[in-house]
């Protein structure tokens, strides 16, 4: 069946990470993640304790660098790491681990304009919460803006308040729409976060997060699949039964239908998500990246859909 998805350079019918740093930089780019050692205003006290549910102690960094380690030598080790993948590429340097805008300026630029600096990197990528972008904050990242491919990630998860209350989420989806608008109105990239399989939600729901954040145009989106590692609060709660977890053929299923709500020109930077074989509890099949982005990819010929497919029709063009 014949792929129309102008996106696309291997025969995906999404808008691709890949696909699209290879448009723009005219080569492989790879993000290198790093560990700056902030923390979230969740965890501190500030909005609440003990960190989302679903959050690790290395603060949904798992695969970032060594926080005892300085960013330059995080930069080097993650750096190596990745290039046994690919022997040639550029860099993005990823501040992942917490809330990577929760500071003063000042600091924020001590952590991030090392890395800058660096031969090959083109751009950054800073992941934060709507809640924490103090006016030093946004104007520090205006001006990055200016000089570099900047990217700042909000966690979103769900437009559903109570899921997020359920979750320990510690802010509301107005409050990510006003950060949003913040960053949106200096012409700032977004790339917005969500969870499928959060407790209590359904498929139903998942994708009315999806047309909520479609409707926003997002330069990027990533789509999580909610994963249960060890030592955190949610595993008690699944261990206790108190929600079950996504099959991989309901995760397929869903993905495919937010993909169809998504605009064409959102670039979608992740369909699923990793889980460290040591810590995982669940699910296993999500182990299996491979098979689930096949998975995925087989749906959307099978039923000769694409991203955006439904996009006009739903009303949420601005």
């Amino acid at each position: 069946m014949e792929n129309k998805f102008k996106y696309s350079l291997d025969n995906k019918r999404y808008h691709t990470w890949n696909y699209h740093l290879q448009q723009k930089f005219g080569e492989k780019v790879f993000k290198v993640a790093l560990n700056a050692g902030f923390t979230c205003p969740n965890i501190d006290g500030t909005r609440g304790r003990g960190g989302c549910t679903y959050c690790s102690g290395s603060g949904s960094g798992d695969f970032a660098g060594d926080p005892a380690h300085s960013i330059l030598t995080q930069f080097e080790e993650v750096k190596a790491r990745m290039h046994l993948k690919w022997s040639s590429a550029k860099y993005i340097p990823y501040f992942q681990a917490h809330t990577n805008t929760y500071a003063p300026a000042y600091v924020l630029r001590e952590r991030f304009e090392p890395v800058l600096n660096q031969e090959g990197v083109v751009g950054i990528s800073i992941a934060t919460r709507a809640d924490c972008l103090e006016e030093d904050v946004l104007e520090y990242l205006e001006e990055l803006n200016m000089r570099t491919y900047l990217i700042v990630e909000l966690g979103l998860q769900t437009i559903f308040d109570e899921t997020g209350n359920k979750i320990n989420r510690c802010h509301t989806y107005a409050e990510f729409l006003e950060g949003y608008e913040k960053l949106s109105s200096r012409g700032i990239n977004v790339c917005v976060h969500l969870i499928d399989g959060l407790p209590g939600e359904t498929a139903g729901m998942m994708v009315e997060s999806a047309k909520a954040v479609a409707a926003l145009k997002p330069h990027c989106v990533k789509l999580h699949l909610l994963h249960i590692l060890k030592n955190t609060k949610i595993a008690d709660q699944y261990e206790n039964g108190d929600f079950r977890l996504l099959t991989l053929e309901e995760y397929v299923d869903i993905i495919v239908r937010q993909l169809e709500v998504f605009p064409e020109e959102t670039v979608i930077q992740r369909l699923t998500g990793d889980g460290g074989r040591d810590t995982l509890i669940g699910p296993l099949w999500s182990l299996k990246k491979f098979v689930v982005l096949n998975e995925i990819d087989k749906l959307m010929v099978k039923r000769d859909t694409y991203q955006g497919a439904k996009y006009k029709s739903l009303n949420i063009v601005q």
